[in-house]
C-alpha cells in the first residue's frame, strides 16, 4: 500500500480507513494532501479486496479544519482555478466511487473540511463536531463543490444562509438539517462507521454500486435519473447476486453474493 505524507492508511477486515494526518495544522487541506486523496482513491478503485471506505482526520481536534490559509493567500486568479478543480476532481472520485465511503467527523468540518465530509455518501458525527462553510471571511467562497453539495443536502435557503453568515454548526443541528447521519459519543464515532459499512458490505455490492450511481444521477443535469435507474435495474437483473438473492429469499436462506 503507498506510504503518503499526509495521509495514514490501513485496511482491515475490507474496509480501508484513511486518515487525513496533519495534527498539527488541524489536518487543513493543502495541495499535496489533495493530490495524495486523489491518489488514494484511485486505489480504492483498484483494489478489488477493498470493500468500504472510511475517512477521518488525525488527533482529537479536527476532521479537517479547513484548507491551507498560508497556500490560499498566495493564489492569484489563475492559479485559483486550477487549486478549486483539483479539489473538485478529487472530492468528484469520492462522490462517484461505487463502494460506499463514510466520514468519521471527529472535531472541527471547516471550509475544505466540510466538503470534504459532504464528498462523503454518509457522515458520522461526534457529539463534538461542528460544521461550517466560514470562507466568506476571508473574502472567498467554497471552492471544492461546496455551493454544490451543501444547496444538495440541506436545500437552497439555509445553504445560502450558512454560506453567506460563515455560522458553524454543533452535530446536532447539522443532523437535523440533513448534513449528518448519526451523531455518537466520540469513542463509539469508528466503531459506529465500522458496524454501518458492515452492514452495507453484507449486501449485493453490484446493487450498492448502482443505487450510488442512480442516486448521483438526481444531480446531474446531463442525466436522466430514470432511465440511469432502469438502465440499472435491467443490469442487475442479468447478475448472478440477483439469482442468488432471489434464490435465498424463496428458500429462506441467507444469501451469499459474490458481486457478480
Amino acid at each position: 500500500m503507498t506510504i503518503y505524507n499526509n495521509l495514514l492508511l490501513r485496511q482491515e477486515n475490507g474496509i480501508l480507513t484513511i486518515t487525513i494526518n496533519r495534527a498539527d495544522k488541524l489536518n487543513a487541506l493543502n495541495s499535496e494532501t489533495i493530490n495524495e486523496i486523489h491518489s488514494a482513491m484511485q486505489q480504492v478503485y483498484d483494489d478489488e479486496t477493498v470493500q468500504g471506505v472510511i475517512i477521518t482526520g488525525a488527533g482529537p481536534k479536527a476532521f479537517v479544519a479547513g484548507a491551507d490559509i498560508a497556500e490560499i493567500s498566495q493564489l492569484t486568479e489563475v492559479t485559483a482555478r486550477s487549486f478549486s478543480e483539483s479539489g473538485q476532481e478529487a472530492f468528484s472520485m469520492i462522490e462517484r466511487c461505487n463502494k460506499p465511503v463514510i466520514a468519521a467527523v471527529n472535531g472541527f468540518a471547516l471550509g475544505g473540511g466540510c466538503e470534504l465530509a459532504m464528498a462523503c455518501h454518509m457522515r458520522v458525527a461526534s457529539t463534538g463536531a461542528r460544521f461550517g462553510q466560514p470562507e466568506v471571511n476571508l473574502g472567498l467562497l467554497p471552492g471544492y463543490g461546496g455551493t454544490q453539495r451543501l444547496t444538495q443536502l440541506v436545500g437552497k435557503g439555509k445553504a445560502m444562509e450558512l454560506m453567506m453568515t460563515g455560522d458553524v454548526l454543533g452535530a446536532e443541528e447539522a443532523k437535523a438539517l440533513g448534513l449528518v447521519n448519526h451523531v455518537v459519543a466520540p469513542e463509539e464515532l469508528m466503531p459506529r462507521c465500522v458496524e454501518l459499512l458492515q452492514k452495507i458490505m453484507s449486501k449485493a455490492p453490484l446493487a450498492v454500486g448502482l443505487v450510488i450511481e442512480g442516486v448521483n444521477a438526481v444531480y446531474n443535469k446531463d442525466e436522466n435519473g430514470y432511465q440511469t435507474e432502469a438502465n440499472a435495474f435491467a443490469r442487475l437483473c442479468a447478475s448472478k447476486d440477483f439469482v442468488e438473492g432471489t434464490s435465498a429469499f424463496l428458500e429462506k436462506r441467507k444469501a451469499s453474493f459474490t458481486g457478480k
